[in-house]
């Protein structure tokens, strides 16, 4: 196949994709990611997950800080002539005026069941809002946000043990699965676009770490949601005497007692609605990942303990 195709992606979500395209006929002219950016502790310049999958695939690449007001973009873009721009977790808005730059318009992947949970968050929000399924939405993109038209979606069950990081990949190996089918339809004229529904839009907001402070009076149900929506970054946390403990998994136990109080030696951790939790994975600040067990030993947390500060 000879249609002409650029890809604009940026994370780890986007790799499958791009590497199932890359396995078919269809031809990528070049690629678009985000601009390589200092590590942490600034000693290192880092590339995306796309950048580097890029690389390997021998594929040309692109790294503008912007394409708002960038007329070297929209002309290269323009000569290109794409058959179709597909954007997966991009990071970018696409100016209003690229839109028409490709024949069969920019094909978006969201992780959501549009309209529900548009924005910045769709797979951390449906964990924590403790939603049974969630799935991915292949739409037109527009110049409002993740508003345009819907081609397919495909739904996925969420279990109540799934964290965020098991879901993205769930997710992203299911867009894999899809996308070559659905390219082929835009491309042969046989897709059927439908205007989504936007009485019935919701937002997934981009997360704030302060959300992550775990509130012992919420029920277990929804601190799991908590824990598993936010894992691993920026994690579900509470304090303890000024120091900071990060909850990477638990469970929901069956002991009782006051909210936020240490009910036995393996902490597990009483909440509302005379619940509790159990904690499987923590991180106190500055340390590394434990399983409870070794956790345990000189832990000054113990039975008894109050949790609430």
């Amino acid at each position: 196949m000879s249609d002409n195709i650029i890809f604009m992606g940026t994370s780890k979500f986007a790799v499958p994709i791009l590497e199932k395209i890359s396995e078919s006929k269809l031809n990528i002219s070049v690629v678009y990611t985000q601009p390589p950016k200092k590590s942490s502790r600034g000693m290192k310049i880092q590339k995306t997950p796309i950048h580097a999958k890029s690389e390997l695939l021998g594929l040309p690449i692109r790294t503008p800080n912007s394409l708002k007001n960038n007329i070297d973009e929209y002309n290269f873009i323009k000569k290109t002539k794409p058959s179709i721009v597909v954007v997966i977790s991009y990071g970018q808005i696409i100016p209003k005026e690229f839109l028409d730059l490709s024949k069969n318009g920019f094909l978006n992947i969201h992780a959501s069941i549009l309209p529900k949970f548009r924005g910045a968050a769709p797979i951390q929000r449906a964990i924590m809002s403790q939603d049974i399924e969630t799935g991915i939405s292949f739409m037109k993109i527009n110049e409002h946000l993740d508003a345009g038209p819907v081609l397919e979606t495909y739904k996925i069950k969420i279990d109540l043990h799934l964290n965020a990081t098991e879901l993205q990949e769930k997710l992203s190996q299911l867009a894999a699965l899809k996308i070559i089918e659905n390219i082929d339809r835009i491309i042969s004229g046989k897709a059927n676009f439908k205007e989504q529904d936007h009485s019935k839009a919701t937002y997934a907001e981009k997360i704030n770490k302060a959300e992550g402070k775990i509130i012992w009076n919420d029920t277990a149900k929804k601190i799991i949601g908590k824990i598993n929506g936010l894992h691993p970054n920026p994690g579900a946390y509470f304090m303890f005497k000024g120091d900071r403990y990060k909850i990477l998994k638990a469970e929901i136990g069956n002991g009782t007692g006051p909210s936020g109080k240490v009910i036995n030696d393996k902490l597990e951790i009483a909440c509302s609605n005379n619940e509790s939790i159990k904690v499987i994975e923590i991180q106190k600040e500055g340390k590394k990942i434990q399983e409870i067990s070794e956790f345990l030993h000189g832990s000054k947390i113990s039975k008894g303990c109050i949790l609430n500060e």
